[in-house]
């Protein structure tokens, strides 16, 4: 009696905070969700993080085609379970192909899916999943379930919202970003259908999607064959499904068929839109941080945001909030000294934590945490050889005393920079020119090896215009279609 009395009072207790923090009918599964996080705290969060994330991420800056996507977006967002929310939508400048979401409306898309995507029903079939993870609050129930059964420690994640904003530098490898399991990510492919078919869209556009995304995966793994590497294939947007995927079709084809004449697809009116998108990498925006020293020949890329002088001793990074700094000394190299002999030697220490050996753009070195001995030590230190010099490069911490998780991201921020340290390259001082897609008309004589021979877009050029019009491993355009070219 005792044992149910206390099992009986747990629950209670768990109901009632679940209550006051936020448990509720989830307008789209329809069913009560235990997610202890009121949607007013779920906003807020979204809106912490959305500012986070812009302020250190690439946005691509096309106002047509962000307010393009904003249209679209908002007319998905209009036909679903939450219509009410405030949705934000934003094309992140990285040509990564993905797209994703985070709590309380905000939605993202890179640039790189958007070159690969045919039609506007196609790209509003990738905001319309996306706008359901929000809507199913995904993100927030994954968190929750993450946590176990301990209903205190989920308060303390969720209510307090310090488990789901953290760094951004965390984001790129949470649910949100990656994909939210197969359950869920079918979940989301089932409401998503549904808001397309509410707002005029043909719902087997996202079974073309599918197949954009699998071509690209393909076209990885023999990629990877070729050149000896392990194959990088994961795209968060339906990145669980097969490609003849029998519950994708079942539950696009629950969601209703539109008639021929009502069915929006817009294949022309994405061609304007997309028309002098950027191809691959943005040289106008991905390294405008890069610090170029001419003199010393020697190039590094500082996180966004954070200033770089040029002092008498020493080359600083500080921080917008003047929270951190890298720095970068350089003398003559010692010989054939040894690079983590060089480095305990400068900074008169036996043993460093978490070192190891540096081998980036044909330089060699060592890196590696000192042990804190004063305010004024760096927390992360490293040494590259650059012909008979040496780099000495300080990461460190200038706020007050930070918690172990704090220190562990500013650790990976300062190295993520330090591996990013290379010998000066011409298109440094002079960036190549951008390359953009642009849309041509095919005759009878038009192939794509043909095309790909008089196209600068690096040793798969063939591979690639067959992925960017849809036609990979093989065929050929017909007479009078319009195709992507990059120029």
């Amino acid at each position: 009696m005792h044992t149910f009395n206390k099992i009986l009072l747990t629950a209670i207790l768990a109901f009632q905070l679940a209550s006051t923090a936020g448990c509720a009918f989830n307008p789209a599964t329809n069913r009560p969700d235990l997610v202890l996080m009121s949607q007013e705290k779920e906003i807020k969060i979204g809106k912490e993080m959305h500012e986070k994330l812009v302020a250190s991420t690439p946005i691509y800056k096309d106002p047509i085609l962000s307010a393009y996507i904003e249209h679209v977006g908002q007319k998905i967002a209009q036909a679903s379970d939450r219509p009410d929310l405030e949705y934000t939508f934003t094309i992140i400048d990285s040509q990564d192909i993905n797209a994703f979401a985070l709590p309380g409306g905000y939605i993202y898309i890179n640039r790189g899916l958007l070159t690969y995507l045919r039609s506007e029903a196609e790209m509003a079939a990738v905001l319309a999943h996306e706008v359901a993870h929000v809507t199913a609050r995904h993100a927030v129930r994954q968190k929750t379930a993450a946590t176990g059964a301990g209903v205190a420690s989920v308060l303390s994640v969720l209510v307090t919202g310090s488990g789901v904003v953290g760094d951004v530098a965390n984001l790129w490898g949470t649910a949100a970003v990656k994909g939210y399991g197969r359950e869920m990510e079918l979940e989301a492919d089932r409401f998503g259908a549904q808001y397309m078919y509410s707002a005029g869209y043909d719902p087997q556009a996202m079974i073309n999607v599918i197949g954009i995304l699998k071509d690209q995966e393909t076209f990885a793994r023999r990629k990877a064959r070729v050149e000896g590497k392990k194959p990088q294939t994961y795209h968060g947007v339906f990145s669980s499904h097969p490609r003849n995927d029998i519950r994708l079709q079942e539950v696009v084809q629950a969601a209703g068929e539109l008639p021929e004449d009502k069915k929006v697809t817009k294949v022309e009116y994405y061609r304007e839109k997309t028309e002098g998108i950027v191809y691959g990498r943005n040289t106008l925006q991905t390294d405008k941080n890069r610090y170029n020293h001419r003199r010393l020949g020697f190039s590094m890329l500082f996180p966004t945001g954070w200033a770089v002088e040029n002092q008498r001793s020493a080359i600083v990074g500080i921080a917008p909030d003047k929270s951190a700094s890298i720095t970068i000394k350089v003398a003559s190299r010692n010989g054939n000294q040894p690079a983590d002999m060089a480095l305990r030697e400068l900074y008169d220490v036996r043993e460093l934590e978490q070192d190891e050996a540096l081998s980036q753009y044909r330089l060699t070195g060592h890196t590696g945490k000192l042990p804190a001995t004063s305010a004024d030590t760096p927390e992360r230190v490293a040494v590259l050889y650059f012909g008979s010099r040496q780099y000495m490069l300080e990461g460190k911490i200038q706020s007050a005393p930070v918690d172990e998780e704090t220190r562990e991201q500013y650790d990976n921020l300062f190295l993520t920079s330090i591996r990013t340290f290379r010998p000066l390259r011409r298109t440094d001082i002079n960036p190549p020119d951008i390359k953009r897609v642009k849309y041509v008309q095919a005759n009878d004589k038009t192939t794509f090896s043909s095309l790909a021979r008089h196209m600068d877009i690096g040793d798969y050029a063939e591979e690639q215009l067959r992925l960017l019009n849809g036609y990979y491993p093989r065929g050929e355009p017909k007479p009078g279609e319009w195709i992507k070219i990059v120029q």
